[in-house]
């Protein structure tokens, strides 16, 4: 992750001045009541793990339940537009990742949301790399074999993703090119897990929130991670772009607003969020899902998401990925 690696000490250290004596100021009766917390993705999936820890603790902190609403399906678009046809009151919120407002807009002709104008920024969260995934059958147990059957039967192989133009879809495209190879795609409606760990589909990519748990089940084989080096919590899975140099494809997740929530709300939000990044306890379950908190003001998460849509609409056009 090198791009996240370089910001994530910057980062941490403006979020955490902010969370300090100044956690007092704006908003100080925010929230005087029960705050949505729109997830759109399924129950158990890596972004619904993440967002229950935190609506936990920011009820904690702020005395309101912070209530998750999961709302899945069309890669994120039916729970982005629930968000944005929210109140701007600072009493629904959206626990979000970056294929939200930095894909979908490539891959969809209509979407019912403006990634750009219906959300504000209130801070990223976690930096959540990818595993590649395979089930034992596929014949291959590292990436080089991998790409040495890919080469030798083009399109022969296939591999899963929760559907066309979810990160998963488009990190597989990126190794892909970086490779020079050609899978074939299945999409799944919701996300393609269990397909892979049956064995009817032999690969994947994976956030790590779900997938390590899997390799240490030994339910499924690691082939590689998508950051730029070794997690700890896979040590022996080695990082792609040391067999592809150069190869790098941050995921994250972040908590967002609809647009025209008071600037107050969204400070409060915003040092309440780094707070919680904060705490030992949180290192220590995000080290556990092999993630890294990584707190931001809302104008630098604002900046990654106008690097990440340059990044991936690149990706998704050299792919060829259509628009649906």
């Amino acid at each position: 992750m090198n791009r996240i690696t370089r910001h994530l000490a910057a980062t941490c250290a403006l979020a955490l001045s902010m969370a300090g004596p100044a956690a007092a100021q704006g908003a100080p009766d925010y929230p005087s009541r029960p705050v949505k917390m729109i997830v759109p993705f399924p129950a158990g999936s890596s972004p619904d793990i993440v967002a229950r820890y935190l609506s936990q603790k920011l009820h904690e902190r702020l005395g309101q339940p912070f209530v998750v609403d999961n709302r899945a399906g069309a890669g994120g678009a039916i729970g982005a537009e629930a968000a944005a046809r929210s109140m701007p009151d600072g009493y629904t919120t959206f626990f979000m990742v970056n294929s939200i407002v930095t894909m979908n807009q490539f891959i969809y002709k209509k979407l019912g949301y403006d990634p750009a104008g219906d959300f504000a920024p209130v801070s990223l969260v976690a930096a959540v790399p990818y595993v590649l995934l395979a089930h034992r059958n596929l014949g291959a147990t590292n990436l080089q074999a991998l790409i040495a059957k890919a080469k030798a039967g083009p399109g022969t192989i296939d591999y899963a993703s929760a559907g066309i133009g979810g990160a998963g879809h488009v990190i597989m495209e990126l190794l892909c090119i970086h490779a020079g190879i050609r899978l074939t795609h299945i999409p799944f409606k919701a996300d393609g897990l269990m397909a892979v760990i049956g064995g009817q589909v032999p690969l994947m990519f994976q956030p790590t929130t779900t997938a390590v748990a899997q390799i240490r089940k030994g339910a499924l084989i690691g082939l590689g991670t998508t950051g730029d080096r070794r997690l700890a919590v896979l040590p022996d899975v080695p990082a792609i772009s040391e067999v592809l140099p150069g190869f790098a494809a941050d995921g994250w997740q972040g908590l967002m607003v609809p647009a025209g929530t008071p600037e107050a709300v969204v400070g409060r939000l915003n040092r309440e969020v780094a707070a919680v990044l904060a705490l030992p306890e949180t290192a220590e379950r995000f080290a556990g899902l092999g993630i890294e908190a990584w707190p931001s003001s809302p104008a630098g998460m604002g900046k990654v998401i106008a690097a990440d849509t340059a990044k991936w609409g690149k990706v998704i056009r050299d792919a060829s990925i259509e628009a649906q």
